[in-house]
């Protein structure tokens, strides 16, 4: 066991999914002692291959833990596992000062809800929400943003760079939501601009490398373009290249442009691009979008146009 990981003490990690299982597995590797849990049996059945122990409830996790981990789908998850449902909560059952890491992406709300009452509970509160997608799960290179007091970023941060590249600390409760929500907004709408504009250029009679070309190397440059390529070929490594093999599920980017809208009206920030770009990933995860990576919303754009 690492120094980091002797200071940390026992994590437990509830939330074992594409994403939860290689930030346990790369826990593991780093020295740490985890405890993991799952409801599914596949993943239960992954995190074993990966050397992950298992317990065989949350209660059973994280009752010795020093920080509870969470990888939960929504907000209501959380909120749920931390008040309990039909039965005491993790915030009951945890020991005194715990560290609640929720990693989830939820509403802004929700995870200052969650801090609340981690905070009145006893405990200590950290959001941290992340980007990167599996790739990056598996790599070790994940971006967090996290929301937490200071005290407790530099408790965490040492736990959070063996899972990600680059650990930001973005404010008080809340704030990793906050982040992750903007960024997000910004990738769906930019993902949708540069595939539109790859169809456009079809039609105008341009090959994919010539505007990629062009593109990546002047104004219309960003991360939807140069990493996540949305057309096979200028970009290798882009699910594009693997029939939108996700990557970032188009199913999660509607999640999570829905509550960047949330984020939206409850501020009343004057926002049209946003809803829109919500209202277009809706409906390619209504189909067969919603296990294709985001990038493939080219497919609806090219199938639509005349």
């Amino acid at each position: 066991m690492t120094e980091n990981a002797a200071a940390t003490g026992l994590i437990a990690f509830l939330g074992l999914g594409h994403m939860g299982g290689p930030m346990a597995a790369n826990l593991i590797k780093a020295g740490h002692d985890v405890i993991g849990y799952d409801p599914v049996p596949a993943a239960v059945e992954a995190a074993l291959a990966h050397g992950i122990p298992m317990a065989s409830t949350a209660h059973e996790a994280a009752a010795e833990a020093a920080v509870v981990l969470t990888m939960l789908p929504s907000g209501k998850h959380v909120l749920d596992a931390y008040q309990g449902v039909d039965g005491p909560g993790l915030l009951s059952i945890a020991k005194p000062n715990t560290l609640f890491l929720d990693c989830s992406t939820i509403n802004v709300d929700e995870a200052r809800e969650a801090a609340a009452l981690a905070v009145a509970a006893g405990h200590r509160s950290v959001d941290a929400p992340v980007s990167g997608g599996v790739v990056g799960a598996e790599a070790g290179t994940l971006t967090f943003m996290v929301g937490a007091l200071p005290e407790d970023f530099e408790t965490v941060k040492p736990v959070l760079e063996l899972m990600g590249k680059r650990i930001v600390h973005c404010g008080d409760h809340g704030a990793g939501q906050a982040a992750k929500v903007c960024n997000n907004m910004i990738l769906g709408v930019s993902m949708i601009a540069v595939a539109e504009a790859f169809v456009l250029g079809e039609k105008l009679g341009l090959t994919h490398q010539a505007l990629f070309d062009v593109a990546s190397n002047a104004s219309g440059q960003c991360w939807a373009l140069t990493t996540n390529c949305p057309v096979p070929g200028p970009v290798p490594t882009s699910p594009a290249n693997r029939d939108y093999l996700p990557g970032f599920a188009g199913a999660l980017m509607a999640k999570d442009l829905r509550l960047a809208l949330n984020a939206l009206e409850s501020t009343g920030v004057a926002a049209e691009m946003g809803p829109l770009a919500s209202r277009i990933y809706d409906a390619f995860a209504a189909g067969d979008g919603a296990g294709r990576d985001f990038s493939g919303i080219i497919t609806e754009i090219r199938d639509k146009s005349v």
